[in-house]
């Protein structure tokens, strides 16, 4: 269903309406893609190896925003879709989930990023966009840049819900101190980018850590024991 009803040819598709027209289609004038598919298509490995890395070079081409420093949740934003698509037509465009940066979304793209990095025809570098995609969605790194930072007018040390993507707005932050995405956004940092993965009898590392990183350590209070890994960057 997947590779069938499920794929738009370069993208998966969001959902159905009652009367059979699909959501996320590029035949349609709004909503054409929309990122949570393509982010769980790889991180539920259901469908072919393929399409996944379709998937993942359609989020990259039409929804991550280099100049604005945004992974948009889907794009163009709705405005006058029928049947309506529900609660998030009613925001404006570019706002919340109507095509602006989701951050829930947004750090499931980074963690699936971070799990196609590790396919054996990923690129050298693979690592570099998870990475970058976690300075995007931080409110630390964010509110550090000489211009984002002024645009985006929310606290550096929590996360936001979201960051409007349309102008006159592009880079504002909304609705801060978002717990659920803090809680996402601590999971992809310990597991996707440093690669903690943690079992009830084992653990073990697959990290995927940027270019420029010589070294990364982790502390890990377990059972009364605390454990220190460092990863240090090999040369061959």
């Amino acid at each position: 269903a997947l590779s069938d009803a499920g794929w738009d040819g370069q993208w998966f598709r969001r959902a159905y309406f009652d009367d059979g027209q699909p959501l996320g289609t590029q035949s349609a004038a709004e909503c054409q893609i929309d990122l949570i598919a393509q982010a769980w298509a790889v991180l539920s490995d259901a469908p072919p190896h393929e399409q996944q890395k379709q998937a993942m070079a359609s989020v990259q081409q039409r929804l991550m925003d280099p100049q604005a420093g945004l992974i948009r949740l889907l794009d163009p934003p709705l405005a006058t879709q029928v049947p309506s698509a529900g609660y998030i037509q009613a925001y404006p465009p570019g706002v919340r989930e109507n095509g602006g940066q989701y951050s829930h979304a947004g750090i499931w793209a980074l963690m699936a990023q971070a799990r196609s990095a590790h396919w054996p025809d990923a690129a050298d570098d693979a690592c570099d966009l998870p990475y970058q995609s976690f300075t995007w969605l931080s409110a630390a790194h964010r509110s550090a840049h000489p211009t984002q930072g002024p645009a985006y007018e929310l606290e550096p040390y929590v996360m936001a819900a979201d960051v409007y993507s349309q102008p006159p707005r592009v880079g504002q932050g909304g609705w801060s101190w978002y717990t659920g995405a803090a809680a996402w956004m601590h999971r992809a940092a310990v597991e996707s980018i440093f690669g903690l993965q943690l079992g009830a009898e084992a653990l073990q590392l697959r990290p995927c850590v940027p270019s420029h990183w010589p070294r990364a350590e982790l502390r890990l209070q377990r059972d009364g024991r605390s454990l220190r890994f460092v990863l240090l960057r090999g040369s061959l």
